[in-house]
């Protein structure tokens, strides 16, 4: 039977020495709650395309994937994390390309509109 999971809730963030330290808040089933902190190192984030606007989310999956009752509070956001994240990012595009149809050039449309052939005699 599978443990019920904890729910996380970002609660905010800090900018310490060339990192963003997510602060998070851990619900457990029973409703009990604990904090949590995840430690995303900016440089490494920029050496592997991760943008800004992404860290909370893959800090809290990082949270969800790493976390057992009784365990840490206090997580980094690796850069071999960060790497598996790029990896699996450039796996999904590469996929992606692959699915679409290759694009076909259409002709350009060499017909002259109806109303401009017609000719109006000068008055």
């Amino acid at each position: 039977m599978e443990r019920p999971k904890t729910q996380f809730i970002l609660n905010g963030f800090a900018e310490r020495a060339g990192s963003r330290v997510f602060r998070f808040e851990g619900v457990e089933a029973d409703k009990t709650r604990a904090a949590f902190t995840v430690n995303a190192d900016l440089e490494l984030s920029r050496k592997h395309g991760i943008r800004l606007q992404e860290l909370p989310l893959l800090c809290q999956s990082l949270l969800e994937s790493r976390h057992v009752p009784g365990g840490p509070s206090v997580y980094t956001f690796s850069d071999e994390d960060m790497g598996v994240h790029a990896a699996e990012v450039s796996a999904r595009r590469e996929a992606s390309k692959k699915k679409r149809p290759p694009r076909t050039r259409t002709a350009p449309n060499t017909a002259t509109p109806w109303r401009a052939s017609q000719h109006f005699p000068s008055s």
